[in-house]
């Protein structure tokens, strides 16, 4: 078991009692004994007398020690597995370490490793100690001064954080490369790469005139995959300035593409490392998604050169201080380059399928956790997604230009230190004159709040009662929570879906169309006036708070705003609660045995959104997408997952069945005969004629297979082609496995598809899915060092097939158990991130709920690593609690 059960807590901060002015590095890369020397220029904090000197490092081989050039006796220092301690020190002073370390034995991808013979590091959170000697920790901010030597024909390109300084060409086959970073920063935002790589070249002139160089460095037969996410990158710098102001500040920036990374990307200032996944992209190898993931990706990374990099957190407790606040404007960014109301809905889909069910399972925890015992655990949805629905709160609150003065003072006062998620609060409190002491507890309280509203119409006085009450359940060491501050977005809508002057009883203002109301107590009560009608409430607007909603709407009401809301997210959250409730009938009906086919489906309702021309196809597409079986889930107190699966397939079964015909017509008019090309306008119309075509096949007509066939032979780019396999695999087509093997030996060669290849199986309804997927683990593709194609195969099965691996025999727990224990000997982050698909076991109906708590402790013995057994026995704990 592991030793490491220590807990931290935000509260024990204290001040590192060095400052480390410069940092000088020396690399000397093998693969299998790379030498590594640091020079530290240290000085004594003055509040600090006579504290020792305390240096992170990990597997790390001491070979040499000295101070001030002086070789340090054996007695003068203590060297243990976490790192290095010198008592007794003069006040300044540069100690000097030689270690060695072995990058091509590294596969948990943390510190410096191999990735296809290229070197490369992943520093965040705590991988500088397995790289060198050094104060491990985010506040401790410095200028680094990077030399890298290494054989120049296996290794040509050597790259660090900052500008190039100085080449040299050394006599035995080998090369240097020093890089300096004017910047001070920690030591998590170290970056280092060399390899074989292609470089594709750029540039971009900033606002102020100043000619930045933009390097792209990917594997050789990779340089044609590159243009989007170069165009993506000056797209990002662009909008950064004209929308906070902010300028690149070194003369180089440069990106590389590695096919082993834990994470999406790493924001090393300078020199970002990226998840090749997020860098790559061609028409006959990328879907409309990748392209648009590739765009908000590389625009996150860029962002963090402000947010993360020029001010940087204090302690790894504010984290969502840069991950939340870079996410926001990530969103904002993508929203300004597609669709706004389509990716509105998207982000709160996907915080609706992982964050909240979070939020309310073992490991829930504030946005600004008070303790940790894995930091690699806490790179949550919390921490990232609802980290910027709270920012978005606050823009909100403040209005758009108020949020840009508090964002402007934020990066006056605070550039170029490591400050806390109450210092941005601050700012945005004394820019928007408004007191935020209140909402500050979305970043102390865990949770996701109830949001329960009752509206009443009188229509003798022309008055709407508008009755709000929030709640909020408990979390683990949170029994109890205070009232939030709650932005509430609304309008009250006539019966031609209008949108009503709204005047609030008592308020002198000019009446508006919308309003936000601002709940600050459990309960408040709004009077609405002069209202000639009984209005529809749209509520909610633009998901203004990330809670769970709660408004006993009439199913014609639902109805009504999902034909007429003009807020698109509004209609499609009317249309979600329609499908929900008809989806948990049926789940009840599949429960108990009884007729499914009495339950009323919302037929009409549908195919009045699908041929609404007024909104964009993909809208369209995101009104037809039933809630997903992971959502379902979470509103039912006990689980059954097959139950849901079946509802839910009937219910697509049967509608699609009904709309067939108009289905059909709108496949065929949403044809295209140009060539391919990434656009918002054309990725809109392919998403609508793709779920034409997925719901064709579901509907049972076998002519609709013919049309799959034609679509994946005659398809120009990957977009088309996947989506028609999809479609033909998840309708358990005959033509499916045919189509598989041939997929597979067209794009054999690209690793990003096959990664799709085994995802797509991985996904597949029925009970044959979990023998094909221990199938394809032995398959000669399969690599479970990869986390790519680890998280394709068995990421997918765990975590996006719900029905296979809940299967009732448990022979899905014990599958993906089996490899997160292999896992957590290669790769503890990866093996976390699997396990957390037991973490909703107490919620299951009894039989699936002891099979699961069977593979939890059978993975509470077989693990070792400090990142699964974290997970492994928060979730086992909550059995006391439930």
């Amino acid at each position: 078991m592991a030793d490491d059960t220590r807990i931290f807590h935000r509260g024990d901060y204290r001040p590192y009692p060095w400052l480390v002015d410069r940092v000088e590095l020396d690399f000397h890369l093998d693969p299998r004994a790379t030498e590594v020397t640091g020079r530290l220029h240290l000085r004594r904090r003055p509040d600090c007398p006579g504290e020792p000197l305390f240096l992170d490092g990990k597997q790390l081989e001491l070979v040499a020690i000295r101070l001030d050039g002086t070789k340090l006796p054996a007695h003068r220092f203590r060297h243990d597995d976490e790192g290095l301690t010198i008592p007794d020190l003069p006040a300044q002073c540069v100690l000097e370490t030689t270690v060695r370390i072995d990058p091509a034995a590294n596969t948990a991808l943390e510190g410096l490793y191999l990735s296809n013979g290229t070197f490369c590091t992943q520093c965040e959170a705590q991988g500088f100690r397995h790289i060198t000697f050094f104060p491990d920790r985010p506040d401790v901010l410095s200028r680094f001064t990077t030399r890298i030597v290494a054989d120049r024909k296996q290794w040509p390109v050597l790259l660090a954080n900052g500008n190039p300084i100085r080449r040299e060409e050394l006599a035995d086959g080998r090369h240097g490369v020093t890089w300096e970073d004017p910047f001070p920063k920690p030591c998590y935002l170290f970056a280092l790469v060399a390899g074989d790589l292609a470089e594709i070249g750029d540039s971009f002139t900033t606002a102020s005139g100043r000619e930045v160089a933009l390097r792209f460095y990917v594997e050789h037969h990779h340089r044609d995959k590159v243009g989007h996410a170069m165009q993506a990158l000056k797209k990002a710098m662009r909008w950064d300035e004209e929308r906070f102001g902010r300028e690149y500040d070194l003369d180089i920036y440069m990106v590389v593409a590695v096919d082993d990374f834990n994470m999406g990307a790493m924001e090393n200032k300078g020199l970002n490392v990226f998840n090749s996944k997020y860098v790559l992209a061609r028409p006959d190898t990328a879907t409309d998604a990748d392209y648009q993931a590739i765009e908000e990706v590389i625009a996150h990374e860029y962002f963090h050169n402000w947010t993360g990099n020029r001010i940087t957190c204090r302690d790894w407790f504010q984290l969502s201080l840069k991950e939340g606040l870079t996410v926001f404007r990530d969103q904002e960014f993508s929203a300004d380059q597609v669709h706004r109301d389509v990716k509105r809905i998207e982000d709160v889909r996907l915080l609706r399928n992982s964050q909240f069910p979070e939020d309310a399972g073992p490991m829930a925890h504030p946005v600004q956790p008070d303790s940790y015992r894995q930091i690699n655990n806490f790179y949550t949805m919390t921490v990232y997604h609802k980290g910027a629905e709270v920012i978005s709160m606050v823009q909100t609150l403040l209005g758009t230009d108020g949020f840009r003065r508090g964002m402007d003072l934020y990066f006056t006062r605070h550039d170029g230190q490591a400050v806390t998620c109450d210092d941005f609060l601050a700012c945005m409190a004394e820019a928007g004159g408004r007191d935020l002491a209140q909402f500050g507890r979305w970043y102390s309280q865990a949770g996701t709040p109830r949001l329960t509203a009752n509206g009443r119409y009188e229509a003798d006085s022309g008055r709407f009662i508008l009755e709000l009450r929030q709640s909020c359940p408990p979390t683990p060491g949170q029994p109890q929570k205070l009232p939030f501050h709650l932005p509430v977005r609304l309008a009250l809508l006539d019966r031609a879906g209008r949108e009503l002057p709204l005047r609030l009883e008592g308020d002198t203002a000019a009446p508006a169309t919308e309003r936000v109301l601002e709940l600050r107590e459990e309960k408040q009560t709004f009077v609405f006036i002069n209202l000639p009608e009984r209005p529809v409430l749209s509520l909610l607007r633009g998901f203004s708070a990330p809670v769970v909603l709660d408004c006993p709407f009439r199913d014609e009401d639902l109805a009504f705003l999902l034909a007429h809301d003009s807020d698109p997210f509004c209609r499609w959250d009317a249309g979600q609660t329609l499908a929900t409730r008809t989806l948990l009938q049926l789940t009840d009906r599949f429960r108990s045995g009884d007729d499914p086919e009495r339950v009323p489906l919302p037929v009409a309702a549908l195919r009045q959104a699908l041929l609404d021309e007024r909104a964009t196809p993909a809208l369209r597409a995101q009104l037809l997408t039933p809630p997903g079986e992971t959502y379902l889930a979470e509103q039912v107190d006990e689980v059954d997952p097959g139950a849901i699966h079946r509802a839910r397939r009937f219910y697509l079964g049967r509608v699609a069945g009904a709309l067939a015909d108009d289905l059909r017509r709108l496949y065929r008019q949403l044809a295209d005969t140009a060539p391919y090309r990434y656009a918002p306008e054309e990725a809109s119309r392919r998403s609508l004629r793709n779920l034409c075509l997925t719901w064709l096949l579901l509907s049972g007509r076998p002519e609709c297979q013919t049309l799959a066939e034609e679509q994946y032979h005659t398809a120009d780019n990957m977009t088309d082609r996947l989506a028609a396999l999809r479609a033909l695999v998840d309708s358990a087509s005959p033509a499916a496995d045919a189509l598989l093997a041939d997929f597979h030996r067209r794009y054999r060669s690209e690793a990003l598809v096959v990664d799709k290849w085994f995802a797509l199986q991985a996904a597949a309804p029925g009970e044959a899915t979990l023998e094909r997927v221990a199938t394809l683990a032995a398959h000669p593709d399969f690599k479970l060092k990869n986390p790519n194609r680890c998280r394709a195969l068995f990421g997918t099965f765990a975590h996006a097939n719900q029905a296979a691996f809940h299967r009732p025999d448990g022979a899905g727990y014990r599958l993906v158990a089996e490899r997160v224990t292999e896992l957590d000997r290669l790769n503890p982050q990866v093996a976390a991130r699997l396990v957390s698909a037991f973490n909703r076991w107490r919620r299951m109906e009894p039989m699936r709920r002891e099979l699961m708590r069977q593979q939890l402790e059978y993975l509470r013995a077989g693990c070792h690593s400090s990142d699964v057994l974290e997970i492994v026995d928060k979730a086992l704990a909550a059995e006391t609690k439930a």
